[in-house]
C-alpha cells in the first residue's frame, strides 16, 4: 500500500518537477549569459574564480527547486496546500539564487591594477571595508563590463610609505586600496621598466613554448596589426584571487595590455 501511494505521488509530481526544472534551467541560462558576458568576461572567470562559484550556485538552484517540487507537489494534497508549497519553494529558490548572484557581484573583477612588478585583479570583496569610501563611483558590485586597467601611485611621504609596507605585511596590497589607485597612463613608465620580453617566458617554460607562442599569436591576431613581431611582446604576471598562473601581454609601444595568457609568470617548468 505504501509503495502504491509513493508511486502515485511520484507520478503526479514528476511532470510538475520537470516543468520546474525547465524553468529553472532557462533562468540559469539567463543568469549565466549576464555573469559570463558582463561580470566575468574571458578570461576573468578563470582568473577570479568565477566558474567554480557560478557552477556551485547554478547547481544548487537547479537541484533545490525541482527536487522540492518532486517531493511536495503531489495530488494527495489539496490545490490550496500545493499552492502554498509552491510559493514557499519559489521563495526558497529565489532567495538562494539572489544570495548567489550577490556573492558573484562581490567577486566580479573591478580593476586590473599594476603594482611594483605585476598586475592584480581586484574585486569589490578584495577592498577592505575601511577603504570602500575611497572607491570611485564606477567601482560598484552591480556595474558591468570589463575591469578597468589602473596603476598605483608612489607614496607621498615617508610615513605613508611605512604605513603601506605595514599594510602589505598584513596582506593588504596597494592595489587593493583605492586611495592608491591612479590612471594607468601615469604608471606606464614603471610598467616599461618591469615588463619582460616574451623570450623570457619561453625560457621559464620550455616545454610549453609552442603552446604559449600559439596563444600569444591569437592575441596578436586580434589587434589589427598593432604588433608586427610576436617576439617584441612584453609581459608581466597577473595575480587573481584563485590563481597566479596568468600573464598579461603588453604592447611594447603603448604599454597597454593586449590580452592574457594562461602561464605561470613566477615559476618555471620542473
Amino acid at each position: 500500500m505504501g509503495n502504491r501511494a509513493a508511486l502515485f505521488r511520484f507520478r503526479s509530481s514528476a511532470p510538475r518537477a520537470l516543468i520546474h526544472l525547465l524553468i529553472s534551467f532557462a533562468v540559469a541560462c539567463t543568469v549565466a549569459a549576464w555573469v559570463l558576458i558582463f561580470w566575468f568576461p574571458a578570461p576573468f572567470a578563470d582568473i577570479s574564480g568565477g566558474y567554480p562559484l557560478f557552477f556551485l550556485i547554478v547547481s544548487v538552484d537547479l537541484v533545490c527547486g525541482p527536487l522540492l517540487t518532486l517531493m511536495l507537489l503531489h495530488d494527495q494534497k489539496t490545490k490550496k496546500a500545493r499552492m502554498v508549497d509552491l510559493a514557499l519553494i519559489v521563495l526558497v529558490q529565489i532567495s538562494a539564487l539572489a544570495y548567489g548572484v550577490y556573492t558573484l557581484a562581490l567577486a566580479r573583477p573591478l580593476a586590473v591594477v599594476f603594482e611594483v612588478d605585476r598586475f592584480r585583479v581586484v574585486s569589490y570583496a578584495d577592498i577592505d571595508i575601511s577603504e570602500k569610501e575611497s572607491l570611485p563611483d564606477w567601482a560598484t558590485p552591480w556595474g558591468a563590463g570589463a575591469p578597468r586597467i589602473l596603476g598605483t601611485r608612489l607614496p607621498r611621504t615617508s610615513d605613508e610609505k611605512f604605513e603601506s609596507l605595514d599594510a602589505s605585511l598584513q596582506g593588504v596590497e596597494k592595489s587593493q586600496r583605492p586611495d592608491w589607485w591612479q590612471p594607468y597612463e601615469k604608471s606606464q613608465e614603471q610598467v616599461k621598466g618591469r615588463a619582460m620580453p616574451l623570450a623570457m617566458l619561453f625560457q621559464m617554460h620550455p616545454s610549453k613554448e609552442e603552446e604559449i607562442r600559439d596563444a600569444a599569436q591569437k592575441v596578436v591576431a586580434k589587434q589589427n596589426g598593432s604588433v608586427n613581431n610576436l617576439d617584441d611582446l612584453l609581459w608581466l604576471p597577473v595575480v587573481g584571487r584563485q590563481t597566479m598562473d596568468w600573464v598579461a601581454l603588453i604592447d611594447p609601444a603603448s604599454m597597454y595590455i593586449l590580452g592574457y595568457l594562461n602561464a605561470d609568470g613566477f615559476g618555471t617548468d620542473e
